[in-house]
């Protein structure tokens, strides 16, 4: 008789202003959604207690559900240099969460993670999110997209099987395996 393996998988769309999660349970190749919400950081000041506040709540959402992967959205690249900066801050700090409890990170860029969940990747949040709710059979339209795209990393972090585009099990691997990105 097979084993049939079993993981959690946390998918994380970074942001300053509201940060998705998603959480989900494979078991084989089947998915079952297991919590999926935001965290809401508008009503911070400071964008330093912005990033307590998301390595606080990321913390917690690993020691709750002990995910063995986390998924993280790669930043775009946008025309607005300080806006970048803060979102890669927020996906550091989330990163960094994760890397404290050694739980291997994988990153997927927004094109990637709308085609592997749409097909398309330039699907909408609305599209990722309907595909979503039929995936996940989600009863209800799901109304937080921030969520639904932190579920949709995690999804395509499944339809990769795990392969990572940059993958780290603690701080040494992650500055070993990419000596450019840290000073």
């Amino acid at each position: 008789m097979a084993v049939i393996s079993e993981k959690i998988v946390l998918g994380i769309d970074p942001g300053t202003s509201v940060m998705g999660y998603g959480l989900l349970k494979i078991t084989g190749k089947k998915l079952s959604l297991l919590q999926y919400g935001v965290i809401h950081l508008s009503k911070y000041s400071g964008h330093e207690l912005k990033l307590k506040k998301i390595y606080d709540r990321v913390s917690s959402i690993i020691e709750d559900f002990g995910p063995d992967e986390v998924a993280l959205e790669a930043p775009f690249f946008g025309k607005n240099v300080q806006s970048m900066l803060k979102l890669g801050r927020a996906q550091g700090v989330a990163m960094a969460a994760a890397l404290a409890k050694e739980i291997p990170i994988t990153e997927y860029a927004p094109k990637k993670v709308k085609q592997s969940v749409t097909g398309s990747g330039t699907a909408s949040k609305e599209q990722v999110a309907a595909m979503l709710k039929t995936l996940l059979n989600i009863k209800e339209a799901p109304k937080m997209l921030d969520a639904t795209d932190a579920l949709a990393v995690a999804v395509c972090h499944h339809f990769q099987n795990g392969s990572p585009q940059s993958r780290a099990k603690s701080w040494k691997n992650f500055v070993s395996d990419n000596p450019g990105r840290v000073k």
